[in-house]
């Protein structure tokens, strides 16, 4: 489980956006987002690094990840 600080996220086109890049590169990541805090949870058993960069590349900066 990753948990990550995302911005730009502003609507549910974000959020579907930010779903969308992560389940491309594991289409079994399951993906939760909380607007208010700009919280992204991913439960995927790939690595963080290609997950972060497909978010990046759509748009919306990872600003720290745990």
């Amino acid at each position: 489980m990753y948990q990550l600080q995302v911005e730009n996220m502003s609507c549910g086109h974000c959020v579907g956006a930010v779903t969308r890049a992560v389940q491309a590169v594991d289409a079994a990541a399951k993906v939760d987002i909380d607007l208010a805090s700009k919280t992204v949870r991913i439960a995927s058993a790939c690595a963080l690094a290609p997950l972060k960069s497909a978010i990046a590349d759509a748009g919306y900066p990872v600003t720290s990840a745990a």
